[in-house]
């Protein structure tokens, strides 16, 4: 039986935890090659039980990979024995089903073995496992087709890495790195940002190691279980103030080349939430599909969002959410091309909470962009220049939030994924580009008592003597955001030249030089009826130009 005094000490300790998952993922922020980690924070870190249970995350990171990260960490004790671990050892893997859900994250694991007794060196057989470190990030470039919805099946979509050891006792697979380094466009970067990866988990194992000593704590048994036991107490308390029922919603998404209808029935019963996707379309043929990790990550945060969201997230909490789906674009088996399961991901929370809204009428926001306006440019010199580089830019954009209960939707925001918009400057650093334009969408924000935040409008152009080709990931173009409890749609996305030439939502398409790319992000859904919104709030949308429709014209402007 625990004491009070106990309690407030495993909560220290809990709080200090925490700290701990923060210094790895700062670690791999500051280390990493990427400007998608390094800018965008399009990564994750989090801790574990010796049983692979989640214990904390860092704050930095993508809920996509956090949550996913939560049940892969299982997946790699399964695949590597205890009696295969030593100390030094990382683990690898990018393999979309039993990681994060495409090739680009890429997942380690190290484990993390009691120190030795400071009078005598412990046995190699005797060593302790205590935990794991674990991490996520989205790197430039895994060969093959590239960062796009145009490969037929995962094979075309880059090299495939089984959970395997990056490093055993310290050594690193010198292998498996010349492996990597032949099948890539962008080698070094890519390499640096596996050491990247592995540095972090070792900040992370030997911070925990430093605050065991301190503290006097063996390994991480009795905090995990305060942890844990902790956070089950506050989730079912949650839980047995909502309402049991069953509630379903239907939304349509561009899809590639036909919508892609998305429906998710959602039951809330006595200690659970069940969300079953039967009714959604079925398995792609493009690469836009979703392997079923990473959906039932999106659904758990959609919930968590509205259930729980001041409750640590960490094993217990996610264990109250449970996905169920036949075969079909959020539940695509292998080999099915998964490149852009983020299209199909990010839309997952505005679903879920689409039934949620029937439950708890007038408390859920209204729908979003959802998934990121990602954009991969594959740019070069023009034939027969004598100058230029090549270089894979890799740029983060967003639409805008739905309105929210009683509040206008953020303007430009990644929700539900969470990354970063990278700063202009960070990315005409990495190739021959330059960015235009950058500015937020006037009028797109649907109408209502909340207003629906605005998109943004990107203008970019290769530096002078290149062209590019780039992968269009956009969605929301054809299916625009639908507003809630009266409020009005948000605007629909735009892709086209700077000519007025459309361009299709998703699939690699070419600029030739000379000509420039102009994107116009989506906006989100309004809430209520928009006679209700307030007479000051419509003045100051005015005063700061957000209700103009400036930018539906075809002047362009430079910076």
């Amino acid at each position: 039986m625990t004491t009070q005094v106990d309690d407030i000490r495993m909560q220290v300790m809990w709080n200090r935890l925490i700290s701990v998952v923060e210094e790895q993922a700062l670690t791999l922020l500051r280390t990493a090659f990427s400007t998608s980690v390094r800018e965008a924070g399009d990564l994750s870190a989090g801790v574990y039980s010796a049983h692979g249970e989640m214990l904390a995350q860092a704050v930095t990171g993508t809920p996509g990979h956090v949550n996913t990260m939560a049940e892969a960490v299982g997946n790699f004790l399964a695949a590597i024995p205890r009696e295969a671990m030593f100390p030094g050892d990382t683990y690898v893997t990018n393999d979309p089903w039993l990681g994060t859900g495409h090739l680009h994250d890429i997942t380690m694991v190290t484990p993390v073995f009691a120190a030795p007794s400071s009078s005598e060196a412990v046995a190699q057989d005797n060593e302790t496992l205590i935990g794991f470190f674990a991490c996520t990030a989205h790197v430039v470039d895994v060969g093959g087709r590239g960062f796009g919805a145009d490969g037929k099946s995962v094979y075309e979509e880059g090299i495939q890495i089984p959970i395997m050891k990056f490093a055993e006792r310290g050594d690193v697979n010198a292998t498996l790195v010349q492996m990597i380094r032949a099948n890539v466009r962008e080698p070094d970067q890519v390499v640096g940002d596996f050491y990247a990866l592995a540095a972090c988990n070792d900040v992370g194992r030997d911070r925990l190691l430093e605050m065991l000593e301190e503290t006097g704590e063996a390994d991480l048994e009795r905090l995990g279980a305060f942890i844990l036991s902790r956070t089950e107490a506050a989730m079912q308390e949650r839980l047995a103030a909502l309402p049991k029922g069953r509630w379903s919603y239907e939304m349509v998404t561009d899809g590639y080349d036909a919508p892609i209808p998305l429906r998710a029935e959602v039951v809330i019963e006595e200690g659970r939430v069940r969300v079953d996707f039967t009714g959604s379309a079925p398995v792609s043929r493009w690469g836009i599909n979703c392997p079923m990790i990473y959906a039932k990550a999106y659904a758990a945060y959609a919930i968590m969002c509205v259930v729980a969201p001041d409750i640590p997230n960490n094993a217990a909490s996610l264990a109250v959410v449970e996905m169920t789906s036949p075969e079909n674009v959020v539940n695509a088996p292998r080999p099915a091309p998964v490149s852009l399961r983020h299209i199909i991901g990010h839309m997952v929370p505005d679903v879920v909470l689409g039934a949620l809204a029937q439950a708890l009428p007038g408390q859920i926001q209204a729908e979003g962009a959802g998934a990121l306006w990602n954009l991969h440019l594959s740019v070069r010199p023009v034939a027969g220049s004598a100058e230029g580089r090549r270089a894979e830019v890799l740029m983060f954009n967003s639409g805008g939030m739905g309105a929210r209960p009683t509040l206008d939707g953020i303007s430009a925001t990644a929700f539900p994924s969470g990354v970063h918009t990278m700063p202009i400057e960070a990315t005409e650093q990495t190739g021959p580009i330059v960015v235009w334009r950058k500015e937020l969408r006037p009028g797109s924000g649907g109408d209502g008592q909340y207003r629906g935040g605005l998109g943004q409008i990107i203008e970019i152009g290769a530096a002078e003597g290149h062209e590019f080709e780039f992968s269009a990931m956009f969605d929301r173009v054809h299916h625009a955001a639908r507003g809630r409890d009266g409020g009005g749609d948000g605007a629909p996305g735009v892709v086209q030249l700077d000519d007025g030439t459309q361009l299709k939502p998703k699939g690699w398409q070419f600029v030739p030089a000379g000509r420039r790319l102009i994107l116009k992000a989506p906006g989100g859904g309004g809430f209520g009826p928009p006679e209700q919104r307030d007479a000051a709030a419509r003045e100051e949308d005015q005063r700061r130009g957000y209700t103009d429709n400036t930018d539906e014209t075809s002047d362009t402007q430079e910076r």
